[in-house]
This record gives C-alpha cells, sequence and structure tokens, in this order.
C-alpha cells in the first residue's frame, strides 16, 4: 500500500510544484518563523520541532526550488496504536489553494505507511468549510469526534477571542482516496446563514434522521472584520452540532460550500 502512497504523492507534488521531504534541524528555524507568521503567535517552535525530528517523528517541509513554502509536523499515538497525530499544518503566501497541502498531507501518509503507522489524526476547526471540505473530499478521511473549548482560551493571532472548538479527523491511511465523493443533498436545514450573514438556526422535521448544517464560506475573513459575529457563530455551530454528535450522529459528507451533512447512527 506504501507504493500506492508514494504514487498518490508523487502526482500530487507534480501538480502543485513542490517537493516535500523531512526537515534537517537547521531548517527547523525557518519551519518555525514560518509557522510563527501564519498564526500570529508560535504554535510550536525551533526547539521542539528540532526534539520532534531528532526523536525521530515527523517534520517535513514542502520546497519550491529551495525555498521553504510549508510545514508538517506530528507525533506518534500510544504504541500499540500505530498511530501519528498530526498537531500542526501550513503553507504561507496563500498558495494552500494550489495544492501543496494536499502534497504535504499525502508525503505525510505514504511516510507513516512506511514506518508502520496505520492512522492518523488531527483536529480542525469546523467553522473553516475549506478544511472540512478537504479532509472528507479530498482525503476520504472521517470526522470522529467534536470537542468543545478543546484548547481553552487562545491568544494567537487566528483564534484569539473565538473559543477552540474543535472536530477530531481520523484517517486510515491504507484507505483509498476517493475520486467521487458524496455530496450532502438536500436534507432539511438547522443551521444556516442569514442574509446579514448572521447564523439562522432552525428546527429539524420530527423524525429526520439527517440534517444539514451550514457555516459561513470564509469564516477567517469574517474574524478579520468581526470578530463578534465570528464568536456568534462560534456558539451557533456548538449548539447545532455539539448535542446531536452525544446522541450518535455524525458527519457523513461535507460540500465544497461549507454544507455538512450529519445522520443518526
Amino acid at each position: 500500500m506504501s507504493l500506492h502512497a508514494w504514487s498518490d504523492y508523487v502526482r500530487a507534488s507534480e501538480s502543485a510544484g513542490v517537493t516535500v521531504r523531512n526537515l534537517r534541524p537547521q531548517e527547523c528555524v525557518t519551519a518555525a518563523a514560518i509557522l510563527t507568521e501564519l498564526w500570529g503567535g508560535s504554535p510550536m517552535g525551533a526547539p521542539l520541532l528540532v526534539a520532534m525530528e531528532h526523536a525521530g517523528t515527523y517534520v517535513a517541509g514542502a520546497f519550491r526550488a529551495d525555498e521553504l513554502i510549508g510545514v508538517c509536523a506530528g507525533f506518534f499515538g500510544p504504541p500499540d496504536a500505530r498511530s501519528m497525530h498530526s498537531h500542526v499544518a501550513g503553507v504561507k503566501g496563500g498558495r494552500a489553494s494550489k495544492g501543496v497541502g494536499t502534497a504535504m498531507k499525502l508525503h505525510q501518509r505514504a511516510w507513516c505507511l512506511d514506518h508502520g503507522v496505520a492512522e492518523m489524526t488531527w483536529t480542525f476547526d469546523p467553522l473553516v468549510a475549506r478544511n472540512a471540505a478537504f479532509n472528507v473530499r479530498r482525503l476520504g478521511a472521517s470526522l470522529d469526534e467534536y470537542l468543545v473549548d478543546f484548547y481553552g482560551q487562545m491568544t494567537d493571532g487566528v483564534n484569539t477571542g473565538q473559543g477552540s472548538d474543535r472536530i477530531l479527523v481520523r484517517w486510515h491511511l491504507d484507505s483509498l482516496i476517493p475520486r467521487q465523493p458524496r455530496e450532502p443533498g438536500d436534507a432539511p436545514l438547522v443551521l444556516s446563514v442569514g442574509a446579514d450573514y448572521r447564523p439562522v438556526a432552525m428546527r429539524a422535521p420530527e423524525g429526520a434522521d439527517a440534517v444539514a448544517i451550514v457555516v459561513p464560506s470564509d469564516v477567517e475573513s469574517l474574524r478579520a472584520r468581526d470578530g463578534a459575529l465570528a464568536a456568534e457563530w462560534r456558539l451557533a455551530l456548538r449548539e447545532a452540532m455539539a448535542p446531536r454528535w452525544d446522541e450518535g450522529w455524525r458527519p457523513v459528507a461535507v460540500g465544497r460550500d461549507g454544507r455538512y451533512l450529519m445522520e443518526k447512527r
């Protein structure tokens, strides 16, 4: 399976025009600076990246020519689990839309399979529609757990004042990359975007076993211009999604526009 995974990576890296490889210790300073630039704070400093690299866990970067433009780092889970938790990944200069993020993730997958790792987990902000679509549509990963205020109050330039709700993603690394991801369809809405960009909550029809939840298409821009409204969206999504999760509902599809389809299991 790792040969197939490496083939997936090569196609993605050639399409994005990058090479992804494990970082050398002296490159970790630049990697940490990129992460600080992206987050407006330091999610992972150079000493920690160097220590992780030296310990043999995953610390890699995407290079365009000789320039480091993306960073991805993760650590191993419990020995018996054969898992890795991918803690941070980012691409500088707005290049993520050009496939660099995909190339990094597929390199991490192939590397993990070569090292006996069968699954990978990570968290993402469920309000960031493009990340939800990437995880489910592009990679075929599952959304396993809703984590309320997972990191507590964060003080970086991205998350300050927003709460830190996350969804835990689980990716079985020997699964095939989806060619035709499932579409959310037209299930009844329980959360949508109003005319004034405010969240609009609706009651699900009695007996419904599928509902749709829509989030803003670009919450990052919304945070920059109206942090209070973005925080309102955080609570609205939590109220729409977390209780259903506790009752056995799970997201089974995500649209390109930030529409989640949740079904009761």
